[in-house]
């Protein structure tokens, strides 16, 4: 299995090197050459499986020979066996034909989990078989933090700064990253939103100068490919659940970067039957503008009850519009640089092809916190700000109520107290018994304003060998 950049002039390489190097050297994202496509009769014999078995099935092609099978399969069942229900992505049913697939059953409580707890592992043994080191710089909008960091922390060859917006996250979603101690753990509150500080991760990969040699970055945001190839396994899992193959599927998918929602769009690509995906969005709804209408421009970004989705650059939209202009890295490039100047549209016929399985919605606060009453009211089920959106866009996109839509479940109503109060109930949603301590733990981060050099700065300074 080879890796080619969106952008067409990186050389290809292989899963280790993709592993490790986040952004190719062209400023593209790696994406496979050729994706794996499974027949019907084999992903029919695959039900019953164990949700490790499956994401054996599904992701081994990708690894290939980077790590040995038996090796691949040990690692596996260590990443999903601290997840805190036997089903690892359990379905609750809230209504006909309408479920909720929770992805929060991880130890940070967001669906970021799945992958992160599995490119620690990976990071280790590759790390390990080289005898490198690295540092990982990543940029969180709330969740990806908490999963790197607890995914990464026991890694020997790493050291991990996340940059997060300073007083744009939520209480709970800070104190899962800066409750954390490790000599080679470094949280960085950056004065800006989210689009800065991942700007300045991107900017960084760009130009390691900073490092002065001695080491190299390495990406945990859904620019590395590992966390995209992680994230397809749960739609062939949920399609199994519920009778696939043999019928087709709905998906709604919370998103603000598209690296959930595209690995939906993949498992599609290899043989799942999904006759829809449902582009759940907040008032931060560049992605909805897009697919509603082909217009992709950048507005302000607004500060929202849904922070992991306060996102206005959706890096990992770069890989479907690849796929859109027939892999053609120049056209992807030439686009890219005028969005970066003022809005862009695709050619009509692209965009009509791309509206052909994906619908889109941007849901505001109160259509948020409306939904989370609703569903409490008519389920006593709770839902987090982020499935809420997901729920609400399935309901007001839904083509085809015969075909089961399953909405995403991306984050645990616990880490955010403040929309669940705001929805007007007064039932609080306890932390896990494992969280139970959280608002007792010391913190520790450090505030920088939202400058590039002064980030770069903080990081020579103090990774592990400097």
């Amino acid at each position: 299995m080879r890796y080619i950049s969106t952008r067409g002039e990186a050389p290809a390489l292989g899963f280790e090197d993709v592993l490790l190097t986040g952004l190719a050297t062209d400023g593209g994202l790696y994406v496979p050459e050729s994706l794996p496509h499974f027949s019907l009769e084999e992903i029919r014999s695959w039900r019953g499986l164990s949700y490790s078995e499956l994401a054996f099935k599904v992701m081994h092609p990708f690894v290939d020979d980077a790590v040995p099978a038996d090796d691949f399969r040990k690692m596996l069942d260590e990443t999903y066996s601290v997840f805190t229900h036997q089903a690892v992505a359990p379905l609750v049913q809230l209504d006909t034909n309408e479920w909720v697939m929770e992805l929060f059953r991880g130890p940070t409580l967001a669906f970021k989990d799945f992958a992160l707890q599995l490119l620690g592992r990976l990071l280790d043994y590759v790390l390990e078989k080289r005898k490198q080191h690295v540092v990982i710089m990543g940029a969180t909008s709330g969740d990806t933090g908490s999963a790197a960091i607890e995914g990464c922390r026991r890694c020997e060859h790493v050291d991990i700064f996340i940059l997060h917006p300073h007083q744009r996250v939520s209480e709970v979603q800070r104190r899962q990253m800066t409750t954390v101690q490790g000599d080679n753990i470094h949280n960085i509150a950056v004065r800006g939103n989210f689009d800065d500080c991942q700007r300045m991760v991107k900017e960084s990969f760009g130009n390691q100068s900073f490092l002065g040699g001695k080491t190299q970055l390495a990406a945990v945001n859904s620019i590395n490919w590992a966390r995209i190839m992680a994230q397809i396994v749960y739609y062939f899992h949920a399609s199994l659940a519920l009778g696939g193959p043999d019928r087709s599927m709905a998906f709604s998918v919370p998103t603000g970067n598209f690296g959930d929602i595209f690995a939906g769009y993949l498992a599609k690509k290899m043989g799942l039957p999904i006759s829809q995906l449902v582009i759940a969005t907040n008032r931060n709804d560049i992605l909805h503008r897009f697919m509603s209408g082909n217009k992709y421009e950048q507005h302000q970004l607004e500060h929202t009850l849904s922070p992991s989705m306060d996102i206005m650059v959706s890096s990992n939209f770069e890989r479907l519009l690849f796929d859109l202009h027939g892999r053609d890295g120049l056209a992807v490039k030439t686009l890219l640089e005028n969005a970066a100047k003022g809005p862009v549209s695709i050619e009509d016929y692209r965009w009509k092809h791309a509206r052909k399985l994906f619908d889109s919605d941007a849901v505001d606060d109160k259509a948020t916190c409306d939904t989370i009453r609703e569903i409490y009211e008519q389920n006593e089920y709770l839902l987090d700000p982020h499935t809420a959106i997901g729920v609400r866009a399935a309901r007001n996109c839904r083509r085809d109520p015969a075909v089961p839509m399953i909405t995403l479940g991306t984050a645990h109503p616990a880490k955010f107290p403040d929309a669940v109060a705001e929805s007007g109930l007064s039932v609080k949603p306890p932390l896990p018994a494992h969280m139970a301590d959280l608002f007792e733990r010391e913190e520790r981060y450090t505030v920088l304003d939202n400058n590039i050099a002064g980030v770069q700065e903080f990081i020579a300074k103090h990774w592990k060998n400097a």
